[in-house]
């Protein structure tokens, strides 16, 4: 039974994402659909690209995943079919995918969308699904679309000087746990066995990196590396983000330029070494 995940910016509160797994069993019943999530802030790519990047990387080889987030950020004339490290995607060609892998994906494709159809959200649906039972069937990866030029984004990366790195906070847990775009790999290259400080709000100060939660008091702030390997600022049984005033980086934000540097504040961390 071929795996199929399934990760939006639609939400639950209409129909949608049930519509979704409907046109896709229309075309192939032996999918067995897992939701990744459909709660992605719409619009907010380094978020998107965090979760999916690495909730795919968790599944078995050869397992399907498809995205469906900002599908109309143009109008579209096709969607993308993308093969990497034994794993496919279908994707809007958005430059969200490039985000997801941190790079150019092993192969892609373009998949025609058909001009005598509305291009809606179902209809993109039922034409992913038609490609991954095409793949299923046999056919090869090349023969589905045509090659391309994809659109590229870039990931979100820490900015480093001599004795500092400073990450943006790119998602905000169920539990307002803070994950900050610093890997420990990052962290641990820049440090070289340094001590240091991570600041945040100006006048928050963490010194030390625990295992886990339970590592500091109850009510206590803490800073330890999650699963998926990022800095993560937490407070032990309580909520960072709320407790804190933070705020998750966005692509768009509005305001005034004074307006947005007071927000910087408030989705960055620093980290410095001595």
């Amino acid at each position: 039974m071929p795996l199929l995940t399934l990760t939006s910016d639609i939400g639950w509160k209409d129909y949608l994402v049930g519509a979704i797994k409907g046109q896709i069993m229309q075309v192939n019943e032996s999918f067995q659909l897992l939701d990744i999530t459909h709660q992605l802030t719409p619009f907010n790519y380094p978020q998107a690209a965090y979760i999916c990047r690495n909730a795919y990387k968790n599944f078995p080889d050869e397992t399907f995943h498809l995205i469906m987030v900002n599908l109309f950020d143009t109008r579209p004339e096709h969607l993308l079919l993308v093969k990497h490290q034994q794993h496919y995607f279908g994707i809007a060609d958005n430059g969200l995918i490039t985000m997801i892998l941190e790079g150019q994906p092993d192969e892609v494709i373009a998949l025609p969308l058909d001009k005598t159809k509305q291009k809606t959200t179902l209809h993109c649906a039922a034409v992913f699904a038609q490609a991954f039972t095409d793949l299923l069937s046999g056919i090869p990866f090349q023969k589905l679309g045509k090659p391309l030029d994809i659109q590229v984004k870039n990931p979100l990366r820490p900015t480093q000087g001599t004795n500092w790195i400073e990450g943006q906070i790119i998602f905000i847990d169920h539990f307002e746990n803070v994950v900050v775009n610093i890997t420990r790999e990052e962290f641990e290259a820049q440090r070289r066995g340094r001590s240091f400080k991570i600041v945040f709000k100006r006048d928050e100060v963490i010194d030390r990196i625990g295992d886990n939660y339970a590592d500091t008091a109850e009510g206590e702030k803490i800073a330890i590396f999650n699963s998926a390997g990022y800095l993560e600022i937490a407070v032990n049984k309580g909520n960072a983000a709320g407790l804190f005033g933070l705020h998750g980086y966005s692509d768009r934000q509005g305001g005034a330029a004074q307006q947005l540097q007071s927000r910087l504040f408030y989705q960055t961390v620093r980290i410095f070494f001595d």
